[in-house]
């Protein structure tokens, strides 16, 4: 088949190249217009229209899809069908209709559960065991399409929203792929979803926040899935420090709660560093401190002297 890819941040691009090496045609990518990034704010590419120049690709860099110039330029180029990973962009009615088959959307949960930009990570805060990868037929809704096919891994008890992404990233390709297959041949079957939607929407900053009263359960999930984005994070006397992992406390009997604990106390020994919350504690692994680099929580504890001293204690009368 004919194929538009639409899709800009690293996570489309083993889709892409797995497209680029299927019997079917990409003659062309959609994807966000070039952003400032980096310390100079320089205009920079994303990962996909480098990778499709890279590959002698048309690049369509529409500001909005419903622009009269990309409508007619998507029109003349005449799709079969336009996958979509993380495109970033919403596609009205106008651009939807072009493609024979529709816009094939690969979408990192099990629908209809976790629809909207931040799947993995609310799975993630959730605690959810179980999930996956759908590819569905894009409309106007938000992610409300007949599902094609699906792909359900279990999750690692100490997997991060960056691991699970990228090994979703990689497996669900191979779903897009089959789902183009059987588009082509005749047999693929959209099948309406049912069952109770949940909704994730983008993690704000606020949401990132650290709340040491929840249950050690909670703290650690949280931690999980806002790394590497937004980044959990937390303040010791008003300074905002970052928390990249999080593990169990070993033989602790966590949702016990215990009267005596101060939820955000931090306990630091020689080479372990332990933080109370609402049932029990939690031990830091990696923290990164405003202004410096990522480090183990064991050096910085030695470093700062922060034995005793509690998180968020100054906003403990909010």
């Amino acid at each position: 088949m004919r194929l538009v890819f639409a899709g800009t941040p690293e996570v489309a691009l083993p889709s892409l190249e797995t497209l680029l090496d299927s019997r079917h045609d990409v003659a062309a990518v959609v994807t966000r217009p070039d952003a400032r990034a980096g310390r100079g704010r320089g205009l920079r590419p994303s990962p996909v229209k480098q990778r499709a120049l890279e590959a002698g690709i048309e690049v369509l860099t529409p500001t909005t899809v419903r622009d009269p110039e990309f409508l007619d330029r998507l029109s003349a180029i005449a799709p079969d069908a336009a996958p979509v990973v993380a495109y970033g962009n919403l596609v009205p009615r106008a651009a939807l209709d072009i493609p024979r088959h529709g816009w094939i959307n690969l979408h990192f949960s099990l629908l209809p559960a976790w629809r909207g930009a931040a799947p993995v990570q609310h799975a993630l805060i959730a605690g959810d065991t179980r999930t996956g990868a759908s590819t569905f037929v894009l409309e106007e809704g938000l992610d409300t399409g007949p599902v094609i096919d699906t792909l359900a891994v279990d999750v690692g008890d100490d997997e991060t929203a960056g691991e699970l992404l990228d090994r979703l990233a990689t497996s669900g390709a191979q779903v897009l792929l089959r789902s183009l297959d059987a588009l082509e041949d005749g047999t693929a079957r959209p099948t309406p979803q049912t069952g109770t939607p949940t909704l994730a929407p983008k993690l704000t900053r606020d949401d990132a926040r650290i709340d040491w009263r929840a249950d050690s359960g909670r703290v650690r999930n949280l931690v999980r899935g806002c790394t590497p984005a937004p980044g959990a994070w937390t303040t010791l006397h008003g300074a905002p420090v970052k928390i990249l992992r999080i593990d169990p406390v070993p033989g602790a009997v966590q949702g016990v709660v215990d009267d005596g604990l101060q939820p955000g106390r931090i306990r630091a020994g020689r080479s372990s560093v332990h933080v109370e919350t609402g049932d029990g504690a939690v031990e830091l692994v990696q923290v990164q401190p405003q202004g410096k680099k990522a480090m183990a929580a064991a050096d910085w504890a030695r470093g700062a002297r922060v034995d005793g001293q509690r998180f968020d204690e100054e906003t403990d009368d909010e």
